[in-house]
């Protein structure tokens, strides 16, 4: 039984190894074929296509493609629903650059798999009694942990998200109101905020801006950056907007009061948070904080009575 655990975990860190190289790729917003050619471009030399592949690094030309095919795989048996479901909440997260729902799913088996394979090379070096039939309990329980995980980091990263676009709201539409009241348009006071600021709101203006410049129209532009935020906010802020076009209302009288109530509501979710504080700190002062006064300040008293002839009173 040993030498197939041992061929089990060898594929377990092959995987993993593609995984964390996959990965690093994807934090590159060019394709490793598109810097390539743009190199060969710079340099005026005619080159095949074949020849660039050939050029490029063994991770590009195998190891990418066979992460690929796992999650082509894996996208077979998973539901249709919740691949929409994986891609609207990439979506959500800002599409982290190279990240499709076929790669996330790979991630997602390849890390179980991971999880369950180190878990197994603990348990067939250590020296523990336990039955095979409770370890394989424990290596399926954590290998269901590392089916998750990929999961709760992307929510991680949806809320980062919305939180960053929900605190910077309120300064960017009181940007968009100076610039409207100076006689700007809409659209060119989106343009103005996204090429003054670097941040995810800017980000979506520059989106919807260029949803509208290829052809769709501002309101379809809008809610669609409002699907893509998914905070109630911006879900407001959008209603406001085409409702304002829709009954002629003054765009800048509809951005001061929408600014207005970001700014309240930027601070109400402030102060809730600072009310629960105390609850959150509660079980780490019982748990970690007073454990470890009461040592400190009790260890040496009870070192001495220990000592003590109280020590003989209690059977010490």
């Amino acid at each position: 039984m040993n030498i197939y655990i041992w061929i089990f975990i060898a594929i377990v860190v092959i995987l993993a190894g593609a995984l964390v190289i996959v990965g690093l790729r994807n934090r590159r917003e060019e394709s490793p074929l598109d810097e390539r050619l743009n190199e060969y471009i710079s340099r005026g030399e005619e080159v095949t296509l074949e020849e660039i592949e050939l050029s490029q690094p063994i991770t590009e030309r195998v190891i990418v493609p066979i992460v690929q095919k796992i999650g082509e795989i894996t996208e077979r048996f998973t539901p249709q629903n919740a691949i929409e479901q994986t891609e609207k909440k990439l979506e959500l997260a800002g599409n982290p650059p190279g990240i499709d729902p076929t790669l996330f799913w790979a991630a997602r088996f390849i890390a179980a798999i991971g999880v369950g394979g180190l878990l197994l090379f603990v348990f067939s070096m250590g020296s523990m009694s336990w039955s095979w039939g409770r370890k394989l309990l424990m290596t399926g329980i954590f290998s269901m942990i590392g089916f998750f995980m990929p999961q709760l980091l992307l929510q991680s990263k949806i809320n980062s998200r919305q939180n960053e676009i929900r605190k910077s709201m309120p300064d960017a539409l009181d940007l968009l109101t100076i610039c409207v009241q100076a006689g700007l348009g809409f659209d060119a006071a989106m343009s103005r905020v996204a090429e003054k600021w670097e941040d995810e709101l800017a980000d979506e203006f520059s989106r919807a801006l260029r949803e509208i410049q290829l052809g769709n129209t501002r309101r379809v532009a809008l809610r669609n950056m409002a699907e893509r935020v998914g905070i109630p906010e911006m879900t407001s802020f959008v209603a406001a907007i085409i409702q304002s076009e829709q009954l002629g209302v003054s765009m800048a009288k509809v951005l001061r009061i929408q600014s207005d109530q970001m700014r309240t509501r930027r601070r109400q979710i402030a102060e809730e948070k600072a009310q629960q504080a105390p609850v959150k700190m509660l079980f780490p002062m019982a748990l970690l904080i007073f454990p470890s006064l009461l040592i400190i300040l009790l260890g040496p008293a009870g070192l001495q009575l220990k000592d003590s002839a109280l020590a003989g009173m209690f059977g010490g």
